[in-house]
């Protein structure tokens, strides 16, 4: 029962840490430019992915309720899983909740600022609040704003939320790593204990028939 219970555990935490890498995944062609290519950017490259992170940052309060919903399905995985823990949870499920609240906290902290910082329209003036729009200036990019809040431009900023992705992408990778590492340990475990009980029956078996042997022979010459 225990051993079923890690399963659905397991499964509570695999899925959404998939369902989350599929997202970042289908927003790999926007961050590509940004990160991993020398070739400048097209001309209007700026705009179509500006365009695209407002589109998702103004999706309906459905989208976002499914994705925090999501996020708790795999923290209940891993109170399910630490519930009672063996050593093999404290280790590999123990490292894979540090990695999981990282990437959480890598989410709120920079993704959902850099999506409202976009939404905003204006780049290194500070943390916007929930529910705050701001009117004007259209993208804050090289000098194009006033002040000492101007320090970080329109470039640097969407280059900060690519980064983002990639590092939120990596962590949650390495929670898939720590799972199937943990698979891998119970199943070699698993195949030890089955081999060392064989050769305990074999043992077993092997010295009841010499006792037998030795307890016939007496017998054998009191009757002769």
């Amino acid at each position: 029962m225990a051993w079923a219970n890690g399963q659905f555990a397991t499964f509570l935490i695999l899925c959404p840490t998939s369902f989350f890498l599929g997202i970042l995944f289908s927003l790999f062609p926007y961050d590509y430019p940004l990160l991993w290519t020398a070739a400048a950017p097209p001309p209007d490259y700026y705009t179509t992915l500006e365009t695209h992170l407002r589109f998702i940052h103004a999706s309906p309060p459905i989208i976002p309720r499914i994705l925090h919903i999501v996020i708790f399905v795999g923290l209940l995985g891993f109170v399910l899983k630490l519930y009672k823990p063996s050593e093999s949870n404290m280790l590999f499920d123990g490292a894979s909740l540090v990695l999981y609240m990282c990437g959480v906290i890598v989410y709120v902290s920079n993704i959902v600022k850099g999506l409202r910082v976009v939404q905003g329209g204006v780049y290194g003036v500070g943390e916007l609040v929930e529910g705050e729009t701001i009117v004007g200036r259209g993208g804050g990019g090289k000098g194009g704003g006033q002040g000492e809040g101007e320090a970080i431009g329109r470039e640097d900023s969407l280059r900060v939320l690519a980064a983002s992705n990639t590092i939120l992408a990596l962590v949650l990778v390495g929670v898939l790593v720590l799972q199937a590492g943990q698979w891998y340990a119970e199943r070699k475990e698993a195949q030890e204990m089955e081999k060392m009980r064989r050769e305990r029956e074999e043992r077993v078996a092997g010295g009841g028939g010499r006792n037998n042997g030795t307890h016939r022979s007496p017998v054998g010459k009191k009757k002769h």
